[in-house]
């Protein structure tokens, strides 16, 4: 062990806090421990990891100030820190790792000032630290001598571009006047959109003053996120490919699929794309603008969490499955979104919710073995991805159970996940004990109806064997079905009692999802009282869906 060199356990459920006799493995290049549950503070003693040069603890629930000792680690070159709950200032000591070329401390605790030796990351590495002072980015010596030799040549080939545009526009002019109207500066972006890009690139690059970190509003693996008011006032969402990742022609593909996906469906929870920029210098979608953002940040904080009431919780779940029952049923062929997570779920003013990132979304092709690269987010992909390049539809469904539960819990169910590979170690786990505490416990008998109704739901979609999961079509079904009584008292149900396992074998036979879930056996094992007939079926369609559902 003392001479391993990569150590990498991103992507599991480990809890408790990073032991330090990992850390006692001093050969280690690259420490990647992302995407868990590790709470605590970082130990001082990484800095005995004098050849690491890649560490990431991202996506975690780290809290503490980030070790001075880091500084001790003199090779590294990639550090990421983000989505913790990591506090206190940034150590000035970093700014003396000289290979230090990839620095993400986003969405952390942080505060006071940027030390001026980390000033030249761009703002995306410091960004939703709201004690964090804001900054604008200082060019270094390299890119100041990069600019005063490009960028001659770069005008004179503009204007050489210029030029033969302008060529090519006189003898096309007449077809061009033929097929659109003339268009005025300060009219509609999004017609003036198809008609002439560099009008509509003015008026993005007017509303955000160049991308300034005023108006980014979020931050992602790829991209930054901005707030921007057009001329005519309405107000769009931005998402940047940052530039080193335009660069890249496997960010390149996503970009181009999402704009494939988002202008062939429509859907009142998928959010909406009005326009795009696919430019060298510079790639950007435009979506409609989510007030409230992501659902992993509201759950994430406390005052905003406390808005979601249990009916605005129980609706951003029905509306999540409306969403990909439409993709799965209602388009033809099939959409597989590949990446549901509450980081992907917006929510607008009035706390909806809509599916968005689809730049790993992709038909479902009926006539092929759909196979794959493993895609999606750590915590709500589905196991069976672990050892099969095969994607279904049922490993949407998977990740719509992760979804569910975490929106009811207020966390991420990870230690739920694991138990549920032991059904009955939930004998004694109370479905009242799991939801979130930040709320009062459900008291109208509507509500928590609709509750068990939603964690029974989830937990058949976490089924380990994918056929046995419902589809998103049976799901939503049962969202808009009649409510059932229930016959025992809410605290008293435990989450081994809503299992499906539980409810699906059937003379020794994997029975089908809609027997999984079937209403008449729920009756049974919940004490449910059956009042009349099961809901006849439903269409995903967009228009059913245009009223709210009752709860």
């Amino acid at each position: 062990m003392n001479n391993l060199k990569i150590l990498d356990l991103g992507g599991n459920h480990f809890t408790g806090s990073i032991p330090s006799t990992l850390l006692h493995l001093t050969n280690l290049d690259i420490l990647n421990l992302d995407s868990n549950l590790l709470e605590g503070s970082i130990p001082i003693e990484i800095g005995h990891l004098k050849l690491l040069r890649y560490l990431d603890l991202s996506q975690n629930r780290l809290s503490g100030p980030i070790p001075t000792q880091l500084a001790n680690c003199s090779i590294l070159s990639e550090v990421s820190l983000s989505h913790n709950f990591i506090s206190g200032e940034i150590p000035s000591q970093l700014g003396d790792l000289l290979w230090l070329r990839t620095l993400n401390l986003s969405y952390n605790d942080l505060s006071g000032q940027i030390p001026n030796n980390l000033r030249y990351f761009p703002n995306s590495s410091f960004i939703g630290n709201k004690g964090l002072e804001h900054h604008l980015t200082y060019p270094s010596n390299k890119v100041q001598r990069y600019v005063k030799i490009i960028l001659p040549i770069t005008i004179f080939l503009a204007m050489v571009s210029l030029a033969l545009l302008l060529l090519f526009q006189r003898i096309n002019g007449s077809q061009s006047k033929a097929a659109y109207s003339s268009p005025t500066k300060n009219g509609d972006i999004f017609s003036i959109w198809n008609f002439d890009g560099k009008i509509a690139y003015e008026d993005i690059i007017a509303a955000t003053e160049d991308f300034d970190i005023r108006y980014c509003i979020g931050t992602g693996g790829y991209g930054s996120v901005y707030r921007a008011q057009l001329p005519n006032g309405k107000v769009v969402a931005l998402k940047k490919l940052h530039k080193r990742e335009a660069e890249e022609p496997a960010f390149d593909k996503s970009f181009r699929n999402e704009v494939k996906m988002l202008t062939e469906i429509r859907h009142r929870n998928i959010v909406k794309l009005h326009g795009f920029c696919l430019h060298r210098r510079c790639m950007f979608l435009i979506y409609e603008y989510m007030e409230r953002g992501s659902l992993f940040c509201v759950l994430r904080d406390d005052a905003e969490a406390m808005e979601l009431d249990w009916i605005k919780r129980l609706n951003i779940i029905k509306n999540t499955a409306y969403a990909l029952c439409y993709l799965h049923h209602d388009c033809i062929p099939p959409i597989l979104h590949r990446d549901i997570s509450t980081n992907n779920i917006l929510l607008n003013s009035e706390l909806e919710a809509f599916v968005s990132d689809f730049g790993n979304a992709r038909l479902l092709d009926p006539d092929s073995s759909n196979h794959t690269i493993l895609a999606g987010t750590y915590g709500y992909i589905a196991p069976e991805l672990a050892y099969t390049i095969v994607v279904t539809e049922k490993c949407d469904v998977y990740s719509f159970g992760v979804v569910a539960l975490e929106v009811l819990m207020g966390r991420h169910p990870g230690e739920l996940l694991t138990l549920l590979s032991k059904p009955y170690s939930l004998q004694n786990v109370m479905l009242s004990d799991v939801l979130d505490t930040r709320l009062s416990p459900p008291r109208s008998r509507t509500v928590t109806q609709s509750i068990v109704v939603a964690v029974m739901l989830a937990l058949a979609c976490l089924h380990a064997k994918p056929k046995s999961r419902p589809t998103m079509k049976y799901v939503s079904q049962q969202f808009v079905a009649r409510q059932r009584q229930l016959l025992k008292p809410f605290p008293t149900i435990s989450l081994l009692e809503l299992v499906s396992t539980d409810l699906g074998m059937e003379n020794g036979r994997e029975p089908q999802p809609e027997v999984v879930l079937e209403l008449a056996k729920l009756n049974t094992d919940l004490g449910m009282e059956n009042e009349g007939e099961p809901h006849s079926e439903v269409s995903c369609h967009p228009d059913m869906f245009d009223g709210s559902s009752s709860n």
